[in-house]
This record gives C-alpha cells, structure tokens and sequence, in this order.
C-alpha cells in the first residue's frame, strides 16, 4: 500500500512539473539529457520524447544520451518497487 502511495505522489508530481515546466533555448542547449531521462523513469513515467522535442528545437541531436538515462532510470525505478 505504501508503494503504491509513493508511485503515485510520484506520478503526480511529475504530470505536474512536465505541464508546467517549459524550457528555455539555453536550457534546451545545456541541459544535461542523460540526467533528465533518468529523472524521468526514476518517476515512473514513460519517456517524454515528443514533449522535449516540442519545447526544444533541435531536441533529436540528445535523443540518444535521454534514452540512454532512461533505461537506467528505469532499471533503477524497477529495483525500488
């Protein structure tokens, strides 16, 4: 039960930060992707590729190093629960 309250205060969370947060040209250039598809799987969402490449013009040259933390994220998402 505990589990499933923390996925979801997770869930939320981050449904609200991806709504909300829009990026920046210079965050979109800068941001560290590795770290922010981790982010995003340790949260337990799907990854949020088309929502990037919305905000971020030219998002498809990082596609690879998001997907890449993704799957990590992910795999660490997946010992937690």
């Amino acid at each position: 039960m505990v589990n499933q309250a923390r996925r979801l205060a997770r869930l939320m969370a981050c449904a609200l930060l991806c709504g909300c947060a829009a990026m920046s040209e210079s965050e979109c250039s800068s941001a560290n992707w590795f770290q922010i598809g981790k982010r995003d799987a340790r949260m337990g969402v799907r990854p949020q590729l088309a929502n990037y490449a919305r905000q971020c013009a030219g998002f498809n040259a990082f596609e690879k190093e998001y997907l890449e933390g993704w799957q990590l994220g992910y795999w660490e998402f997946s010992e937690m629960m």
